[in-house]
């Protein structure tokens, strides 16, 4: 149904964990830089990349729930790298303290995929590592809007993972249009999910990519979330919407929690 990152199944077959049907993919885009998006970050469970992840103080990220979900008993084995353009090397690498699933996260719907982490130690911040502000809540972007999406995933479905970080430009889908694409096969775009990507397909996200940003003026407007295949025509990719009041309120929530540690 839904795309499997890699790494998340071999962690579910090892600990008999769920392992959800998704994953967010970067196709058709282009080799970047980590000081042109230094809010990216690698989240790796066992050193090994799983999903992305966004920067959004200097201590705290922001991923999928999908991402975190049923992996409290290996959080010791959670680390987040930032700063380097390449997976698995460089860069600084911090632990995972806390993790905050939004409580009505769905694993049957993939809604409200939204998870914050708290690290163990501060990212010293430069020109490779830098926090990203969060989309003002209740804000919709333009149909066509163009947004940077990033990360370390396929660069095809099922294909090869790349070394080094991936960057595509997807334009944001009509609400009506992309629920009207996947309602052919039973899915719904709730109002807590947003679309991005070409009628046509060619560039998208893909396995690996899931819970990294979706950027648009230099705010984070979406989380990698779900989607059937990669860059398929006429299934853009889905992403959660930061700037709805729940996924807003949650982040914040998260914060306000993670003062008293």
């Amino acid at each position: 149904m839904f795309r499997l990152t890699f790494a998340l199944a071999l962690v579910g077959l090892a600990y008999g964990l769920h392992a959800p049907l998704l994953d967010g993919r970067i196709v058709g885009g282009k080799n970047a830089k980590i000081e042109d998006y230094p809010y990216q970050l690698s989240f790796e469970i066992f050193n090994v990349h799983d999903c992305g992840a966004s920067l959004i103080r200097p201590n705290v990220a922001v991923t999928a729930a999908h991402c975190t979900e049923g992996r409290e008993s290996l959080k010791s084995f959670i680390t987040l790298r930032g700063g380097s353009s390449l997976v698995h090397k460089g860069g600084q690498v911090a632990k995972v303290l806390s993790m905050c699933d939004h409580p009505k996260y769905n694993r049957s719907t993939i809604d409200y995929d939204v998870s914050v982490l708290l690290l163990d130690r501060p990212f010293v911040l430069g020109d490779n590592v830098q926090t990203i502000p969060l989309q003002p809540a209740n804000l919709d972007v333009p149909t066509g809007t163009v947004a940077n999406v990033s990360g370390w995933g396929r660069l095809s479905s099922g294909g090869v993972a790349p070394q080094q970080l991936q960057v595509v430009q997807v334009p944001k889908v009509e609400d009506s249009e992309c629920e009207r694409f996947y309602s052919r096969y039973g899915d719904t775009i709730t109002d807590r999910m947003v679309c991005f990507g070409y009628t046509e397909g060619g560039k998208d996200s893909c396995q690996g990519d899931s819970g990294g940003p979706l950027v648009i003026d230099e705010e984070l407007v979406g989380v990698v979330s779900w989607g059937r295949g990669c860059a398929s025509p006429r299934l853009p990719g889905v992403y959660a919407k930061v700037s709805h009041p729940e996924i807003h309120k949650h982040i914040n929530d998260c914060l306000t929690r993670f003062e008293s540690f």
